[in-house]
């Protein structure tokens, strides 16, 4: 176990948490210590949800462990079980509670409770956050999911499960809508959203559906192959994130469900951006991506073919899914970077020096501090990242939104590099007078020009570029070109210098910034 200050991932009871969480009439009694409920803010203050997680926690104390911890979890299921009256339980321990082995599975299905009780067994010393919750849902789905009680009318309509999104999953809630409103203009009908908003019974009805919809194979890919193994129901496992990803994703849920695909791309401004004059500034972005691996692999497809970003790193934390991140680092020439320390990932940032990092809150913290502008792509996130507005990643509307959080930190980064540039003009100066003119409340302060007196004349002459300096010259944007080569010759002729090389640039770059 590695000590740090920040983590990706949470301990698997935390997923366990998520799950329970997303779905109602599911409660979880956790076997933990007292203190262990911290996780409760994840919910309530991250999230913003408006009530507590459905979690009873066991908080035994040190004095309780020359005790019957045994007794005293399943004092608390019983609790649980008469206060909430939940229509199943799941039962675990927490990464400190595992070391005690008091076994709540076991414990539990003593108590005789007239409801279905789902043990977990989630190694916290071997396993994290999304493994927690992928494991939690595979045993709630192994449970209590049935087959099809009846053969499908020739006559019906195709039905397809959703699978994956969670409560404290980034950007769920907004990509359930989207993708809900895609499926059902197809003439789809969806049979169950799980694990959001689903209840006990409603995973019952599993097997009904014609095929599943994995949207977030982090926490749902081991419950829909078991639903293809056990019901024969294939899975679309396409992750519509970009505009040429939702294009699939409608051709492969077309196909299963034997029914035409949506025309058109549905309003999404996206493609006419990535084909306008404007987009020119961002051709050739360097850009470094790290996240959670779903989210990592569709970002990198985004912006290399929908916004023509040149990446230079990719990486997740992701160990799962670690050999499909590696199989697009290798596509794009790189090699990718799985680690869950983010110390690796800034010196991973610091020695690629990209224009924009695509990551989590994590990378933000780090962008901040090299200066790069930053977008957050995948959790973990902070509360700012559960915006109240609808704010999709998936579908058409989700590529504007993708659109407008990776484009908008670059163009803000060019403004403020250009006002830095401009600073010394008398127009661009807190001292300058507003372009609206002087009134008796606001007087024109004095002039930059006025407060500066002009450099002493020189009789020298211009100075000549070598070949280095003049290419290096021809990178600076051609709006500010002109200045840049003005200033760098002031720069030369008031220091003698006859031939401006790339070293000048730089130290006329240096003196000017100053």
């Amino acid at each position: 176990m590695q000590l740090t200050v920040w983590t990706y991932e949470g301990p698997p009871h935390v997923g366990a948490m998520r799950i329970a969480t997303a779905m109602e009439g599911l409660h979880y009694v956790l076997h933990a210590p007292q203190g262990d409920t911290y996780a409760d803010l994840l919910f309530t203050m991250i999230e913003r949800r408006d009530r507590r997680p459905p979690v009873t926690y066991t908080t035994f104390q040190a004095r309780d462990l020359g005790g019957d911890t045994a007794g005293l979890f399943q004092e608390a299921c019983r609790a649980a079980y008469e206060r909430f009256r939940p229509e199943a339980m799941i039962v675990g321990a927490s990464c400190t509670a595992e070391l005690i082995q008091d076994d709540p599975g076991g414990l539990a299905t003593t108590l005789g409770l007239p409801i279905p009780v789902i043990p977990l067994e989630l190694p916290s010393y071997q396993k994290k956050e999304n493994w927690g919750a992928s494991e939690t849902f595979y045993r709630l789905v192994r449970a209590l999911a049935q087959p099809r009680t009846a053969p499908r009318a020739p006559d019906a309509r195709p039905s397809c499960n959703i699978l994956g999104p969670t409560a404290l999953g980034f950007r769920h809630r907004d990509d359930l809508a989207e993708i809900t409103r895609l499926v059902t203009a197809m003439g789809i009908d969806i049979n169950v959203v799980a694990p959001l908003g689903a209840r006990p019974t409603d995973l019952v009805r599993l097997g009904d559906a014609d095929f599943n919809i994995v949207l977030y194979p982090e926490i749902a890919d081991a419950a829909a192959r078991y639903l293809e193994k056990s019901f024969g129901q294939p899975a679309v496992r396409t992750i519509p994130i970009g505009v040429g990803a939702t294009r699939d994703f409608i051709a492969e849920v077309a196909g299963l469900a034997g029914v035409p695909p949506l025309a058109g791309d549905a309003g999404s401004r996206l493609p006419w951006y990535s084909r306008s004059v404007d987009s020119t500034y961002l051709t050739g972005k360097r850009v470094f991506i790290f996240g959670d691996a779903p989210h990592a692999i569709a970002a990198a497809r985004v912006a290399t073919t929908e916004l023509a970003f040149d990446l230079v790193g990719i990486g997740t934390y992701s160990r799962e899914f670690a050999r499909e991140v590696r199989t697009v680092a290798a596509t794009h020439g790189i090699e990718a970077l799985i680690t869950d320390d983010y110390l690796e990932v800034e010196e991973r940032i610091a020695a690629l020096r990209p224009e924009l990092i695509l990551g989590t809150q994590m990378e933000r913290h780090i962008a901040k501090r090299f200066g790069i502008p930053c977008a957050v792509i995948s959790s973990p996130v902070h509360v700012q990242d559960f915006p109240a507005r609808h704010s999709p990643q998936m579908g058409f509307e989700g590529a504007n939104v993708l659109f407008d959080t990776w484009v908008h930190p670059l163009m803000m980064g060019l403004e403020e590099h250009l006002l830095h540039m401009f600073r010394g003009d008398f127009e661009f100066n807190d001292r300058s007078a507003s372009h609206l003119g002087a009134t008796a409340s606001h007087p024109a302060p004095v002039a930059e020009a006025e407060a500066t007196p002009p450099p002493a004349a020189t009789t020298l002459a211009p100075a000549l570029w070598d070949t280095g300096a003049e290419q290096e010259l021809r990178k600076i944007p051609f709006f500010v070109r002109g200045k840049a080569r003005r200033n760098t010759e002031r720069f030369a002729l008031e220091r003698g210098i006859s031939t401006i090389t790339l070293d000048t640039l730089y130290d006329a770059k240096a003196h000017f910034g100053r």
